[in-house]
């Protein structure tokens, strides 16, 4: 117990504070702390669970992924899953069988980059489109995110389209972003972290700490709000952000939400609109690592956070849920914590959050990502390399 009280130390250390320089250190100590967890494993079955709202079943449906960073459906039973050592797999849910797909963008694992986010085209079945975000060496020792377009056939990519590099390229191994989403009208949004230099996220002229708007082609819409502003680059929906690594949209309102990691506390929620402007690191509920003041709390031009985390539960995916199949729990967000191994559920009205209710605590796994299926069952990705389903228990 000792010894995995000291590895999860280290591993708050290396996840929170993302010290470049020490990759190595870092993968040894998450998968020696992986080692120590409980996890949930294809071999466990059904697990039943009771929430404040309902009573639910988790089923692990694959495993054996190393790092995995991000999930996409792309029919009835087939999604994509990354892995941010360079690897993209499909994966048949009702079998559990495994498809390598080869033909990827090079991409470079360093610090807290590698392959990360994958979307399909809203026309996927017609154009066999898909979406990547990843990190990439630039130059000797400077990386930074790109984005990229590609047609998947059965176990290949083809015609591969680079959309999209942020600049400038920094030496920091830390905040890449990497969140996609398309939204209903066709237009897809990427975020990418403020790098560790924090003062770029309030620079219009610099792609970091931002979130973008693109079409389909990685142009920058007529509409985005900074097209006509001098040295802003056109691609910026919403800016002043640290770390966003989840996107998801209400499929009622078509509102785009986010979740955004703090510094030593202040991870946020967020409800992104056009054009505004997210604080950081002018202001922000976190503090120095180590303690001291970062910025203050409030900013009469600058949004506010719909829910804030103190301590920090290390924000990774988002998903805003609204399907039937769990219908006490529509409209909530659930919020990946890498930290908190846990799911963070908080239910949102009229764009306010009401409580924070934490589910799988007793597994201890860092959660990465999640997913609502075509079904509405809820996918929870996570980076202990697990996959697992969750269904109403009336289902069982």
């Amino acid at each position: 117990m000792n010894i995995r009280r000291s590895v999860a130390g280290l591993l708050v250390v290396f996840s929170t504070a993302g010290i470049s320089g020490c990759d190595w250190v870092q993968m040894h100590a998450l998968k020696t702390y992986m080692a120590f967890n409980q996890n949930l494993t294809t071999a466990d079955g059904a697990k039943y669970y009771e929430s404040a709202l309902t009573t639910f079943t988790a089923r692990a449906v694959a495993e054996g992924f190393e790092f995995p960073w991000d999930i996409h459906f792309i029919g009835a039973t087939e999604l994509l899953l990354t892995e941010k050592p360079g690897r993209l797999w499909r994966i048949d849910i009702a079998s559990g069988a495994k498809q390598p797909i080869s033909g990827l963008p090079d991409s470079v694992m360093h610090g807290q980059g590698g392959l990360l986010g994958v979307v399909a085209h809203p026309d996927f079945q017609d154009n066999r489109r898909i979406y990547l975000s990843y990190s990439i060496e630039t130059a000797k020792g400077h990386w930074t995110t790109q984005l990229a377009s590609a047609r998947l056939g059965a176990d290949t990519l083809t015609d591969l389209r680079i959309l999209f590099t942020a600049t400038p390229a920094t030496a920091s191994g830390n905040h890449f972003g990497g969140a996609l989403i398309f939204d209903q009208q066709g237009y897809l949004y990427l975020s990418v972290g403020d790098r560790g230099d924090r003062h770029q996220a309030q620079r219009l002229e610099s792609a970091l700490g931002k979130i973008f708007r693109f079409q389909e082609d990685g142009e920058a819409p007529a509409d985005n709000p900074f097209v006509h502003t001098s040295g802003a680059l056109p691609g910026i929906w919403s800016y002043g952000h640290r770390n966003p690594q989840g996107l998801s949209i209400d499929p009622a309102s078509g509102a785009l939400w986010e979740s955004e990691h703090g510094p030593q506390g202040g991870d946020e929620i967020n409800l992104i609109r056009r054009g505004a402007n997210y604080g950081w690191p002018v202001i922000t509920y976190g503090e120095e690592y180590g303690g001291g003041k970062i910025g203050r709390f409030e900013h009469p031009e600058m949004e506010q956070p719909v829910h804030y985390y103190i301590p920090s539960i290390a924000t990774a995916g988002l998903l805003y849920y609204n399907s039937p199949l769990f219908p006490q729990w529509r409209d909530s967000i659930f919020v990946a914590g890498l930290r908190a191994t846990s799911v963070s559920r908080v239910s949102v009205a009229g764009g306010a959050a009401q409580g924070d209710e934490r589910l799988f605590e007793d597994l201890t796994m860092r959660i990465r990502s999640l997913e609502a299926g075509p079904d509405g069952s809820i996918y929870v990705l996570t980076e202990n390399g697990i996959l697992f389903q969750l269904l109403p228990a009336a289902t069982r």
